[in-house]
């Protein structure tokens, strides 16, 4: 055993167990509660026991408590050093007024008490502009806009119900007393407008005590002005305990902000963002209809007017921002070469359309160019692509209007036939065979072609495009052999069956034997050049046939029912080195692929518990991806599976984010932190503008709902630069660092601290 430094003896004797009040903040709850409750028994009037003591007291504790929290950290966060000063000045103040109150019926204005009073606004506003700044670099322009609207709609408001106090000194001669007079009202529109900020800023827990704090002391100055302005003011009412409740609420936030990192809560912050906003917008232009009823300040009217300004710019970038969603939800769906729709197309309007024709049988054809390689390769690329294009085109054209066609990938289409059994699916492939048989005229050459097209029927040879797809695949396979044109799926046509049994009764063997080994891929944070993540990748080191990519038998794994025993191992081995990394100082957050299958079970979020437990590892240790599919096709089980693991302190992340995409409101719904882009739209954009557009706006619309932004397939330093320059947060892929075991991610990282990269 070490014996403890004086930095841990300090750390124990300053800092509380979490989840506990310490007694410094039960004295000073005590106390400003026993000094409102003596002001109500007391009743009007100063009382030097109740100014003297506990009013002076109920300002110095809150310092106290302010700078003992400074003193904890170090003064590294600047944001509570300038509160603890602002709550000082005001305590200094209060000091010297119940000091000067106890032996005179009145005091001079301004005076040296005004000076600490009028500290506390610019020091708090300091202290405000200090902790947000670093939040700054990920916050959107859309997010910004909200929160500018929400503050000046605010300070219009507060404006008008203080213009009893503003009026007078606005119309008196410019002197000392009258810029003294003017600050304090001016002061309370800042403080409002920078509480109501807040609120409409992207919801972080520990900001309400703050809120409730400044709005609270905003509230007691305007009461106060309002009341001296009208000769009701007296010493000695609970009013004079709204300052003291106000800075109790203050110390308590600063002091809860230097015991745990101020995190995003997303499942809160969606809300803010229509909500605030709006109520800011109908506040000013409420002040715009009594302005033209009545007689109302022109600062009201200024900031009003200024509220409905930035609303039209807020407006017009919700206009720019949802056509671009739609203009990526087109891109998404549609094959960049034919025009077609896509693989993610189908995957997306197929189930539906065989869910509706339940009754009746539908046909899927799976058709494959033949020869296509050679076209590409003695004619060259742009070549194959025109034919590409042209045998899409024909396709289209044999097809009535509510078939589906799209593009599966390379030289591979789809046809969904609704209505449609085995006879009329045998004709229409002859049908297409029949159109693409005629040679395309290519650059002034005649290309002949030829298709050979597999058919399998809904329901009889599957009840779930997956099914489907593979089965006509199995077919089209058969026609290339026979030349027959087009065949129509048998049982006896699944040729890989019995070395798919084999594959399987080895992946067992696998599992039982350590033949599985996990690689990680480190992230880069875009902004410090850092790595604090790796992604945990399974490998199956099979005993003949090698090193083994998930590609190769991951599917296999699901069709067989082993996934939960993969999970489990992948799990963990990635945790034991979490583990590893935790004992050697070098804390790394690991994040681990589950499938769909995976998050059926119902006792995932507590064998992980258990897991992560056993190794003594942090929440912070693990980073969960799953798949848009799962979160689309099963949202209620989604939603009840990610958020009881979100309350667990286990970060959730969207893996290949736009693959899947359909519908944006799991965004909102969810527990998210994280979406990683997926690498087909990285690969593509240094040479694709739409892509690169894409890019940027998937970017955009992931820190508007504050999550963080992942990009895969990084690939090459222009698209790193570029990821750089849209404000993504982190990157991997093959540039930054392939996949490799964790003895050659330790040297890769030792390697980056002594020579840092250059990227």
């Amino acid at each position: 055993m070490h014996a403890p430094t004086r930095s841990h003896i300090i750390r124990r004797l300053t800092t509380p167990p979490r989840g506990r009040l310490s007694w410094p903040m039960w004295s000073m709850g005590l106390l400003v509660g026993a000094y409102a409750v003596v002001i109500v028994l007391h009743g009007v009037g100063f009382h030097p026991a109740v100014g003297e003591v506990l009013g002076s007291l109920s300002g110095w504790v809150p310092a106290a408590v302010c700078w003992r929290a400074a003193y904890r950290t170090g003064f590294r966060s600047r944001h509570v050093p300038l509160a603890a000063a602002a709550v000082t000045a005001f305590a200094t103040s209060n000091q010297v007024y119940f000091l000067s109150l106890a032996g005179a019926t009145s005091l001079p204005f301004p005076g040296p008490t005004d000076i600490g009073y009028l500290l506390f606004y610019p020091l708090m506003l300091a202290a405000l502009g200090a902790m947000v700044r670093p939040q700054l670099r990920r916050v959107t322009y859309s997010v910004v806009l909200d929160t500018i609207v929400a503050a000046l709609g605010a300070a219009a408001v507060i404006t008008v119900l203080i213009s009893p106090v503003l009026a007078p000194s606005m119309d008196s001669p410019l002197s000392f007393a009258t810029a003294v007079s003017l600050a304090y009202p001016l002061f309370d529109v800042l403080l409002v407008a920078a509480a109501v900020g807040l609120v409409a800023s992207p919801a972080r827990r520990g900001w309400v005590l703050l809120v409730i704090g400044l709005l609270v002391f905003a509230a007691a100055d305007v009461t106060y002005a309002l009341r001296v302005a009208t000769d009701a003011y007296g010493v000695g009412t609970i009013l004079d305990a709204g300052w003291a409740i106000g800075l109790a609420l203050i110390a308590l936030w600063v002091d809860g902000s230097t015991r745990s990192a101020t995190a995003v809560d997303s499942t809160g912050a969606a809300g803010h963002y229509l909500f605030v906003p709006a109520i800011g917008t109908t506040a000013a232009v409420g002040v715009l209809l009594l302005a033209s009823q009545a007689d109302v300040l022109l600062l009201a009217v200024g900031l009003a007017t200024l509220t409905l300004l930035v609303t039209s710019v807020r407006f017009q970038l919700t206009v720019k921002q949802l056509t671009g969603m739609s203009a990526m939800r087109v891109q998404t769906r549609t094959d960049d070469l034919t025009g077609l729709p896509n693989r993610r197309a189908l995957y997306a309007d197929a189930p539906a359309r065989l869910l509706a024709s339940a009754n009746r049988p539908s046909a899927l054809l799976v058709l494959d160019l033949d020869r296509f390689k050679d076209v590409n390769d003695s004619l060259g690329h742009e070549i194959g692509d025109s034919l590409l294009v042209q045998a899409g085109r024909r396709l289209s054209a044999e097809l009535r209007v509510g078939d589906l066609l799209a593009r599966l990938g390379g030289d591979e289409f789809a046809i969904l036939l609704d209505n449609t059994d085995e006879k009329r699916a045998s004709a229409v492939a002859h049908k297409l065979s029949a159109a693409l048989v005629v040679p395309f005229a290519l650059a002034g050459i005649a290309v002949p072609a030829s298709a050979s097209i597999g058919i399998a029927v809904f329901p009889e040879h599957g009840a779930d495009l997956g099914t489907l797809l593979r089965k006509a695949d199995m077919a089209m396979y058969k026609a290339k052999e026979t030349r027959s044109g087009h065949h129509l799926y048998r049982n006896d046509d699944d040729s890989h069956g019995d070395a798919r049994l084999r594959t399987a009764e080895e992946l067992r063997l696998a599992l039982r034997t350590d033949q599985l080994v996990v690689y990680f891929q480190p992230k880069v944070d875009l902004d410090t050049g850092s790595v604090h993540e790796v992604e945990a990748l399974v490998r199956w080191q099979h005993p003949t046939r090698g090193l083994l990519y998930p590609d190769a038998f991951v599917q296999l794994v699901e069709e067989s029912g082993l996934m939960y025993g993969l999970t489990t191992v992948v799990l963990g081995k990635a945790l034991d080195q979490a583990a590893i990394w935790q004992a050697a100082g070098r804390p790394l957050t690991v994040a681990v692929n589950l499938s769909a299958s995976s998050l059926i079970d119902q006792d995932l979020p507590e064998r992980i518990a258990t897991m992560m437990t056993a190794r003594a590892l942090p929440p912070s240790a693990l980073s969960l991806e799953i798949t848009e599919d799962f979160l689309m096709t099963d949202h209620d089980r989604a939603q009840a599976i990610l958020t009881r693991l979100r309350a667990a302190g286990i970060r959730l992340a969207v893996d290949d984010f736009g693959t899947g995409y359909s519908s944006l409101a799991y965004l909102r719904d969810l527990p998210l932190d994280e979406l990683k882009l997926d690498r087909s739209f990285v690969m593509t954009m240094a040479d694709d503008r739409r892509a690169a557009a894409l890019v940027e706006s998937a970017i955009s619309l992931a820190h508007s709902m504050d999550l963080r932004m992942v990009a895969e397939g990084v690939e090459d330093a222009v698209a790193y630069s570029m990821l750089a320059g849209y404000g993504c947060d982190q990157a991997q892929g093959h540039y930054i660092s392939r996949p490799v075991p964790a003895a050659e991610l330790d040297v890769w990282l030792a390697e980056r601290l002594v020579e840092p990269a250059a990227r």
